[in-house]
């Protein structure tokens, strides 16, 4: 016969809050390597439930859980050898409420979403597409 399984006591469990969810996604950066973190500029990492509404309207996004991050900004292959004055830094969004309805619904770590939302914005600072990054993604395997 097989030992019971231990259950946690679960009753007093609450979601990530929105800071508790920057904290994952700052630790997330620091584990990324160095040379990666590097280049990306000191890119700002912001959170919030979820998306405003004209960021999902400008992205033709029916729903507010449609979109798990977002990277707002001047990309590296977007800008000139001379910094514009007045401009905004770049920010990667990650939306809580969007990447805790995926976690549930996959069998994944919720470090290990956030870690690759994260990645995944971090490659449109680079210039890169969803289309290079799910042919990157595919090649990795």
């Amino acid at each position: 016969m097989s030992s019971p399984t231990t259950i946690r006591d679960w009753t007093a469990a609450e979601a990530p809050s929105l800071d508790d969810f920057e904290a994952i996604g700052h630790a997330a950066f620091a584990a990324l390597p160095e040379e990666f973190r590097a280049l990306t500029g000191g890119v700002l990492i912001r959170v919030a439930d979820f998306p405003e509404d004209d960021v999902l309207d400008d992205l033709g996004i029916d729903s507010e859980f449609g979109l798990l991050g977002l990277f707002q900004g001047v990309g590296l292959a977007h800008r000139g050898s001379v910094p514009e004055t007045g401009q905004m830094p770049n920010m990667i969004w990650l939306y809580r409420r969007p990447i805790l309805d995926y976690w549930a619904e996959h069998e994944e770590s919720l470090g290990s979403v956030v870690t690759h939302v994260l990645i995944h914005e971090i490659g449109h600072h680079f210039g890169l597409s969803d289309e290079d990054m799910d042919a990157i993604e595919a090649a990795a395997g």
